[in-house]
């Protein structure tokens, strides 16, 4: 057993047993399992949320899509808009979360239009959408084990011993493990991705300004928009598409569940854009493998960082890398667990069962964790694709949800239940069929210009849910229902 092995497992066991010791001095009902007593201040809501921000996407898709597109997946990657979203958008979701007692994402959507169907449906999109982006975690973890590792496990069984890992604390501790965990992993990600991001530069180039000289002589319009594809169009459209979908996830809106406050909120919307530095050094490891580990294709960019760390460091930080990469998919992937557990007991056996009670539903969410961890499981070994594919595949569904919730905090609703219905069906189909068949605006629209043809196909489709949603609505309601004044976008400042 080498030495990087040794240093990867210590780093796993000691995940196990802050996500076990979690669950000490609670009563865990299930609000305390599902979103933690609502009781998280900024500092635990900070490290909980930055654990769901970045995961391995910042370890393996930010480099490896730099590495393989350039400047345009480097921009794309650095991504603050979702905090202006999180400032206006959070804290009204929390007044209303709170106030009703809302523990999961379609329970919101259920009790802001008085429909359990409605929140069935969100459950079952959010459930499929989510797959592939626990796909995405599991599948990175194996990467990165694997690499770490110097091959002596094989990702296959990286991915096997890391989901029976998470099932354990999290079947235990629920959101409470996850945010212990979340600890540890922001503050050893951060140290070592920063370090990373310095250290090749100046080791390999001299510095970063030689670094892009070097890239831009060997390589030359790579750190240019190019005029078609990843264009410009595409850059917007993608970066607003993320940012609008990226609250909308089961896991995400259960991690702001957590907040003690409204305020915790704004202060973590405040705070986390610095946090977001993080992804620079990331996209800086991308763009020095360039030169150092050139002709890796297809889903091979995405072993750039790791490539880099073998040639440049001994077994044991290799070790300490591959703990902190590893544990960038462990916790996003116990939030999955614990939101879609929550999703598939709350919000569709209840409806079902209207009669389960409380401690019912705490050990039928507790069960569901090992199965949906063998579903992610099954589609991480039988699936293809990059990371970064996968990443916009599920951010494309979730962000069609968006415009019922955020129509939802006016104080006069303009959406109906049975306009919220049509613009979901119609826009999930419509993606569900162009991720089938890699339809594009530009397979749809050849002889379009090319400003037309590289938008996002998620962003163009959610136009097509908001005309739907709010066309359906004007036929079948002339007047909207008023909502409490408190839990309005327009009572925030």
């Amino acid at each position: 057993m080498n030495a990087a092995l040794l240093v990867i497992l210590f780093f796993l066991v000691l995940c196990i047993w802050l996500g076990l010791q979690a669950r000490k001095g609670k009563d865990m009902n299930m609000e305390q399992w599902s979103v933690g007593g609502r009781g998280f201040g900024s500092i635990l809501l900070f490290f909980l949320l930055a654990g769901e921000m970045f995961t391995t996407y910042t370890f393996l898709g930010a480099s490896g899509g730099t590495y393989r597109s350039g400047i345009p997946t480097a921009l794309y990657a650095f991504n603050c808009f979702y905090f202006v979203i999180a400032y206006w958008l959070l804290p009204p979701v929390w007044k209303y979360a709170k106030k009703h007692n809302v523990l999961s994402q379609s329970d919101f959507y259920e009790k802001k239009y008085n429909s359990p169907a409605l929140g069935v449906l969100v459950a079952i999109i959010s459930v499929i959408a989510i797959i592939p982006y626990l796909v995405m975690q599991l599948k990175g973890l194996g990467i990165i084990v694997s690499q770490a590792s110097y091959g002596s496990i094989s990702p296959n069984m990286a991915i096997v011993v890391g989901v029976i890992a998470i099932t354990i604390y999290v079947t235990v501790s629920g959101m409470h493990g996850a945010a212990w965990t979340a600890i540890i992993k922001d503050i050893l990600i951060l140290a070592v991705v920063v370090f990373m991001g310095f250290y090749f530069p100046f080791h390999y180039y001299g510095g970063i300004q030689p670094m892009f000289e070097a890239i831009n002589t060997a390589k030359s319009g790579f750190l240019l928009f190019p005029e078609q594809g990843l264009s410009i169009s595409w850059f917007v459209s993608a970066t607003i598409m993320t940012a609008l979908g990226f609250y909308m996830f089961p896991h995400m809106l259960a991690g702001v569940f957590t907040a003690k406050s409204a305020k915790s909120l704004r202060v973590n919307a405040g705070v986390m854009p610095i946090y977001q530095i993080i992804i620079v050094f990331s996209l800086l490891i991308g763009f020095s493998a360039i030169i150092q580990v050139p002709n890796l294709n297809g889903t091979d960019a995405d072993l750039a960082l790791f490539k880099m760390a073998k040639m440049s460091f001994d077994p044991w930080f290799v070790g300490v890398i591959g703990a902190a990469g590893a544990m960038a998919a462990l916790i996003p992937s116990s939030l999955i667990l614990t939101a879609t557990a929550t999703l598939l007991s709350k919000n569709i056996y209840k409806v079902w069962k209207p009669n389960t009670t409380d401690q019912q539903l705490v050990k039928l969410s507790k069960m569901l964790v090992p199965v949906i961890a063998l579903v992610g499981l099954y589609f991480s070994f039988n699936g293809g694709n990059s990371v970064l594919t996968l990443y916009l595949m599920s951010y494309s569904f979730m962000v069609q949800l968006f415009p019922a919730l955020f129509f939802s905090l006016w104080k006069r609703n303009p959406v109906t239940v049975q306009g919220a219905f049509a613009g979901m069906i119609v826009s999930i189909m419509i993606v569900a069929y162009s991720t089938i068949t890699e339809m594009s605006v530009a397979t749809l629209f050849p002889s379009f210009p090319n400003v037309i043809k590289d938008l996002d196909l998620g962003l163009a489709v959610l136009m097509i849910n908001i005309a739907v949603t709010l066309g359906v609505s004007v036929v079948t309601k002339k007047s909207a229902a008023r909502v409490d004044d408190d839990t309005t976008i327009s009572n925030l400042v």
